[in-house]
């Protein structure tokens, strides 16, 4: 029977980042993936001859040394490995409370500048809460780099403060001004009532502190670098191959793997000292004798999954800015969103059927930069938040027929927004939270893990961790911190720190 340091269940960007970590400190890593190719939602492919991303379109910049993948990313091997793209501002958001469009810069001191001259009327919370926001993702990216103490953070009276209650403190009801500041919200969450705002400040200062970057030719390309980082440091990744079983030894440790084929055949073994999970809590569950899935089920019984989203790409046979898309990322907030708290009751739309009112969407237009995604058709992704409980799977007749009715609202939705568009639409695609339950093994089809809501006490640490209750099992994915690009190479890399850590 074969034996391994670490065996790592799922190829997604934190279980590779961990791997490729403890590989290249000498670990014998090997990774299990049940899918064609690596990558989980950092994956990107062509559907005839559309290209399509996968969902990860736009990241802070990891070569900052401030940024949070920047140490996991450097001791992957894979920093230089890809070619990190500028994004230009971070986005353009149109529509709302905010009247003409408003086009957020991707650094603190313009944004503060555009915000003051937009919103002259709330210069002072403008300026307070940037500079809150810097101090936030500095020390957050600090604690990253070299594992300084966030005591000063966790002390701080806004430790417990949802984004909604941080925004009304600072702005009141000035609602234009809250959602030019929040405008691409879904990238993190829902609702800014039950969003931290330590997070978001992390995350979006992030993105301010360093500037918006994509992963030229796509985030596919990231993957595939982790993946090689992997075997050239003496690892091996299984493609094709399901994880069916972790059985755990006399010490009640985490000690072999039982993997198959797709269909279930050619079953093996191999033995090890760990068990990393890339997925779900809930996913490792199923795999685990009953007492430790028990354990494992019953530790995270009270954290509530994330939202998921839908995602559409759209291949044109013009590029979009003929259309009157002016930016890479444009956040287009629907014309019935008056109040920033209104914002949740998008993504509970596409239970119903399709009519006047639209959720929130994201468009990404990758003509706008040097992308290195192929072209004719020219690709814009649209993106926005959707709920599971949206969908029937019970008849997929039924489930493909409303997804195709959305599909074409959405679509005449854009075309009413920049004229044309629609007819310029010549091969496309649309994937739903079904779709990423599907795919990602997700449940919920969450996407970014946990739902990131803040904690109930000052001081109380975020219950966020590699760690499970299961001796020698680890999480390093979204679920062992807070989801999202940076998140999650995040997590692998805490995930492997923790591994190194204890072997030392």
């Amino acid at each position: 029977m074969a034996r391994w340091d670490v065996v790592v269940i799922g190829a997604g960007l934190g279980g590779l980042t961990a791997g490729a970590i403890l590989a290249r400190a000498g670990h014998k890593v090997l990774v299990i993936e049940r899918s064609n190719s690596v990558g989980g939602a950092a994956s990107s492919y062509k559907s005839g001859d559309l290209f399509i991303e996968g969902s990860l379109q736009e990241t802070s910049d990891p070569s900052h040394p401030r940024d949070p993948k920047h140490d996991a990313l450097t001791r992957a091997g894979v920093l230089d490995a890809v070619k990190w793209i500028a994004a230009g501002s971070l986005y353009e958001a149109r529509g709302g409370p905010l009247g003409a469009p408003f086009v957020m810069p991707d650094n603190f001191d313009a944004a503060k500048r555009a915000l003051s001259e937009r919103f002259p009327q709330a210069r002072a919370g403008i300026h307070q809460l940037l500079d809150e926001m810097a101090a936030i993702a500095s020390a957050a990216g600090a604690r990253a780099q070299d594992g300084r103490d966030g005591s000063t953070l966790m002390n701080s009276p806004d430790w417990t403060l949802s984004l909604s209650q941080k925004l009304d403190a600072v702005f009141g009801d000035d609602e234009a001004v809250k959602c030019a500041l929040a405008a691409n919200l879904s990238y993190f969450h829902d609702d800014p009532a039950t969003l931290w705002w330590m997070h978001f400040a992390v995350a979006q200062g992030s993105y301010l502190q360093s500037g918006g970057r994509f992963v030229q030719g796509g985030s596919q390309r990231l993957s595939s670098a982790l993946a090689r980082a992997i075997r050239a440091a003496g690892g091996e990744v299984l493609l094709r191959r399901v994880a069916t079983g972790i059985a755990l030894g006399a010490d009640g440790r985490a000690s072999a793997v039982t993997h198959t084929a797709k269909d279930g055949s050619d079953s093996q073994t191999v033995q090890c000292a760990r068990v990393v999970g890339n997925a779900a809590p809930g996913a490792l569950v199923a795999l685990m004798p009953p007492a430790a899935a028990d354990r494992l089920q019953a530790s995270y019984a009270n954290h509530a999954p994330s939202i998921s989203l839908f995602a559409m790409t759209l291949g044109l046979n013009k590029p979009p800015r003929e259309f009157g898309v002016s930016a890479y990322s444009t956040q287009l907030l629907p014309r019935q969103l008056r109040l920033l708290s209104d914002f949740p009751q998008g993504a509970r739309l596409m239970a119903g059927e399709p009519g006047e009112r639209m959720p929130p969407m994201s468009l990404v237009d990758f003509a706008a930069i040097d992308s290195g995604i192929p072209s004719p058709p020219h690709v814009l992704s649209v993106y926005g938040p959707d709920l599971l409980s949206n969908w029937d799977s019970s008849d997929m007749d039924a489930y493909r027929e409303k997804r195709g009715r959305w599909q074409d609202a959405i679509v005449r939705y854009l075309d009413s927004l920049y004229p044309g568009l629609s007819q310029a639409v010549v091969a496309s695609s649309f994937n739903t939270a079904l779709s990423v339950r599907q795919y990602l093994n997700a449940p919920d089809g969450a996407v970014y893990g946990f739902a990131p809501t803040p904690p109930r006490s000052i001081g109380q640490a975020v219950d966020r961790s590699p760690r499970t209750p299961v001796p020698g099992l680890y999480l390093a994915s979204a679920y062992a911190g807070f989801g999202g690009y940076s998140g999650v190479v995040q997590a692998g890399g805490a995930c492997a720190d923790m591994i190194l850590r204890e072997d030392s």
